[in-house]
């Protein structure tokens, strides 16, 4: 489950109850229609999110998605924030894909912005953040010169320190990267273990024990490994041995060819679906041990059964959904500006 806080997820148990005594979810918009693709969404609690896109935009909510403030950062009205990590309603930081790369971090609640990372080097790309703690997390990006590439911070993201080339262990193949499609292909546990999953020519992931090849779609650039959710056990620092990861065919959003994989055994054995999700998925996320979301261009899958079979909830499409990392509320963000929450019917 992905949070910059995990050690604050003792809410977990009580949201499984909600769950039990709950027929099914439901996806509601909240707002549409701004000229933005949203990739990137932090939910702090049940009223502060962020939300990151194209054209240099960040959005703020302070009271559940009812109203927003509407950012674009000066002189980075071109840049795609294609993720975003918050921490209470004043301090965030934002991605920025590349060339150059930049990760920016506001302290007022996004009145400004200092950039606490820059790179120039051609051929840099980031792809996602990720934070096991207030102060400790990490962003990947695409391979340069066959090694991907991988920062770390230990002070909130004030500073950044690249892994050196001679550290870094995860070696990718010529067509071989990651997607910078919902800022979850990268989940950081205590003592900088990190997991990380790949696509394209090859769709791997690589953790504390090494690296595995996955038995999903892959050859092409649009196929492969595009998320990864791992459950904590109710030990927030600690990666459980319950993970599903979620990828396809972007390029053919209605395929369920080969689109999920779990296991329950921290990656020994991996089991496909019986029933997948209605088409390639862009993010997914624990919502307890049990209960699934993914979504997709298509639309939005929820599971019941630890991911053995998908319903479809929403033809709607979003490319990333989270849970609050204090409460329970639940919220998606996609095209145009859409931005929505889960409801659940009784």
């Amino acid at each position: 489950m992905k949070s910059a806080f995990r050690f604050i997820f003792f809410f977990l148990p009580a949201f499984s109850s909600f769950l039990i005594s709950a027929q099914s979810p439901s996806v509601e918009i909240l707002t549409s229609g701004t000229k933005t693709s949203l990739r990137g969404l932090s939910v702090v609690n049940d009223n502060i999110l962020w939300v990151s896109g194209s054209g240099g935009i960040v959005g703020k909510s302070s009271n559940g998605g009812k109203t927003w403030k509407w950012i674009t950062v000066p002189g980075f009205e071109k840049t795609e924030f294609r993720d975003i990590e918050a921490f209470d309603a004043n301090v965030a930081i934002v991605m920025g894909i590349g060339e150059p790369a930049y990760l920016l971090k506001t302290n007022d609640g996004g009145d400004t912005w200092k950039i606490v990372y820059e790179n120039k080097e051609k051929g840099m790309f980031l792809d996602a953040m990720d934070f096991s703690s207030p102060r400790d997390g990490i962003v990947i990006g695409d391979p340069i010169n066959g090694k991907a590439f991988i920062a770390f911070t230990h002070d909130s993201g004030n500073t950044w320190e690249e892994l050196p080339s001679a550290d870094n262990r995860v070696t990718l193949d010529s067509g071989e990267a990651f997607f910078a499609a919902s800022g979850s292909n990268v989940r950081l546990f205590e003592k900088g273990q990190y997991y990380l999953v790949s696509g394209g020519t090859r769709s791997r992931l690589t953790g504390p024990n090494g690296t595995v090849m996955l038995p999903l779609l892959q050859g092409k650039e649009s196929t492969g490994a595009n998320a990864i959710d791992i459950f904590d056990n109710g030990i927030p620092v600690k990666a459980g041995n319950r993970m599903v990861i979620v990828g396809g065919d972007f390029a053919a959003d209605s395929s369920r060819e080969k689109n999920c994989v779990y296991t329950t055994n921290g990656g020994k054995t991996w089991r496909t679906p019986k029933t997948p999700p209605h088409g390639y998925r862009s993010c997914v996320e624990y919502l307890s041990k049990k209960d699934l979301l993914a979504c997709g261009l298509n639309g939005v899958d929820y599971s019941e059964d630890g991911g053995k079979n998908w319903k479809w909830i929403s033809k709607e499409g979003f490319h990333v959904v989270r849970i609050a990392k204090v409460g329970t509320m639940i919220y998606l963000a996609g095209n145009k500006g859409r931005i929505a929450r889960i409801n659940w019917d009784r």
